[in-house]
């Protein structure tokens, strides 16, 4: 009974948990890392056709992104999730696939050109739509048996519509022992959704820290904070451009300024324009809308009652095609524009941006958390000019950030999730984090409120029958420059469409040999099943190596 962590260790994103027990492999999430990667993570300890299930906290891209990778590379187990979530899926890992394809036609027309091979696909389409048919939908607190001395039960996160945190109840020879992976832990009070919803036991708790040495400073009116921006942007002529996360941001926004619209909280521009750029972001907005019964707040659940969508207004135009969105910025009117991908790193925003950032009557509104490294971030930092397309753009307009305005709780937010487990969990893993707020939030529990916890970086095993470590690691920086949207093996493909170099590939390989001796090593204390297991695997792995070789 082994929790391993391979992902969002002492990083925000690419969330992975490798979980033995039962005689069954688990992961926990399998997403793909977004920004800056700044430590090595370690390969999946068992090849993909060797786990059983995956179970999925929620949709968005650093928790699932890697799921068709996982396909591709002999995956057939079952995914498990919410029903929302599992709906989401369908439209975001087919997207990613999407984008996979396009990045690596776009990076092989660049290659051939220079004489080299064409890039390969991350994964393709066909990844998307096999691993999503490998998903089973579970409603929120419905206790299921996934196999033998295996329990679950999702709970709502309050983060993104169907978001969960993951309750795990594993039993071997008569002893239970329960781990609750957090997922990402909602803001209270956010438009459409429900708060996060409280547990109370457990004997470990995976808790994620996005926000863990912040607390968010909300206007006391996120619709009037908004409008302000609004009016004051379109009195001077210009556009106000909000890069948004297609899945969940998008629609707190069109909540918002259909709730303007409807109190005449911008003066003197009557029935202003809404674009969504984003054929995701419509996609996901039917789901929002199929799925209201099942996870809006009490607000939203009162407008549908009296037949309001909660989303929708006069004034909302949706582009879908390309000439869709490249008419947006031949047209004068002062508008809102409402574009992915939220850190504006991929997607149509960045277009956005280009026709938008150089100029002074224009706004640009993060709304979101942006991750180190991205262009958002770099933005919201103050850079006075970017690299877009490969151009050079000086920016002159307004960058803004609105406060309150995120899907993740704060500080007290997250302790408020883990203060309320009676008694205590016996450790607290910290995660999906930055370096230092994992590390300091894991200090505070334990100093503070006498919350045993630490923050793991990959590679880091636990025994959780005895509560006691099995390995212990220390991070590796990453050397190489990583490529934006890049994936790991258990998150960071670094090269999502460019092979690594051979004398990286090779280091990497010793590195993996090295700590194989040290797991032989150490592999005393194990079963003559596990012993013989190991010995077959790696013959196995030998065999097929000489195969190649010919």
């Amino acid at each position: 009974m082994e929790v391993t962590f391979l992902g969002a260790t002492h990083e925000v994103t690419g969330s992975c948990t490798y979980l033995a027990a039962c005689d069954k492999h688990l992961l926990i999430d399998y997403g793909m890392e977004q920004g800056k990667n700044t430590f090595e993570n370690e390969p999946l300890p068992i090849l993909p056709s060797e786990i059983d299930y995956v179970l999925l906290t929620h949709a968005h891209i650093d928790h699932s992104g890697l799921l068709p990778l996982l396909f591709k590379n002999g995956f057939h187990g079952e995914v498990h999730s919410t029903v929302t979530t599992k709906n989401l899926s369908d439209i975001m890992l087919l997207d990613s696939a999407h984008i996979q394809e396009s990045d690596a036609e776009w990076k092989s027309r660049k290659a051939i050109r220079r004489g080299a091979a064409p890039v390969e696909p991350l994964y393709d389409t066909h990844d998307a739509q096999g691993v999503l048919g490998l998903f089973r939908g579970h409603r929120y607190n419905d206790r299921f048996t996934l196999a033998e001395g295996i329990d679950i039960r999702f709970t709502d996160a309050g983060h993104l519509l169907g978001s969960s945190s993951i309750e795990i109840w594993l039993t071997e020879n008569g002893e239970t022992r329960k781990i609750v992976f957090s997922g990402d832990i909602g803001n209270i009070n956010q438009p459409l959704l429900r708060d996060p919803q409280f547990l109370a036991e457990a004997d470990y708790a995976v808790m994620e820290s996005t926000y863990g040495d912040r607390e968010h400073t909300p206007p006391l009116d996120y619709a009037s904070a908004l409008a302000e921006v609004l009016q004051r942007t379109l009195d001077r002529g210009g556009n106000v451009v909000i890069p948004s996360f297609a899945v969940g941001r998008t629609q707190e926004m069109l909540y918002f300024i259909r709730h303007i619209k409807e109190q005449g909280l911008v003066h003197g521009h009557d029935g202003f324009p809404v674009y969504v750029d984003s054929p995701l972001a419509i996609q996901a907005t039917r789901v929002f809308v199929d799925n209201a019964e099942y996870c809006y707040d009490e607000e939203a659940t009162a407008l549908l009652q009296r037949g309001i969508n909660p989303i929708g207004f006069s004034g909302l135009i949706t582009a879908s095609t390309a000439d869709e969105s490249i008419a947006i910025n031949t047209e004068p009117t002062p508008k809102v524009i409402i574009s992915a991908s939220g850190m504006c790193e991929a997607g149509r925003i960045r277009h956005h941006l280009k026709h938008n950032l150089w100029r002074p009557e224009s706004t640009v509104l993060f709304v979101g958390y942006q991750a180190n490294g991205t262009l958002g971030r770099a933005l919201v930092e103050g850079a006075k000019e970017v690299k877009i397309f490969g151009e050079s753009i000086a920016v002159q307009a307004e960058i803004l950030s609105l406060p309150g305005i995120s899907g993740h709780g704060d500080v007290h937010e997250l302790l408020r999730w883990i203060r309320h487990f009676s008694p205590k969990p016996r450790m607290t893993f910290i995660n999906h984090g930055e370096d230092a707020v994992c590390a300091g939030l894991a200090k505070r529990l334990s100093e503070e409120f006498g919350i045993p916890a630490i923050a793991p970086y990959s590679g880091t095993c636990f025994d959780l029958l005895t509560g006691k470590p099995l390995r212990l690691t220390e991070g590796i920086p990453v050397r190489e420059k990583p490529e934006s949207l890049s994936a790991q093996s258990t998150a960071s493909a670094a090269a999502a469409a460019e092979k690594p170099s051979p004398k990286s590939a090779y280091a990497k390989l010793l590195l993996a040999l090295e700590r194989l001796t040290k797991l032989i090593g150490a592999g005393g204390n194990k079963s003559n099943r596990d012993l013989e297991n190991m010995t077959r695997r790696i013959n196995d792995l030998c065999n097929d190596w000489t195969k190649r070789r010919r």
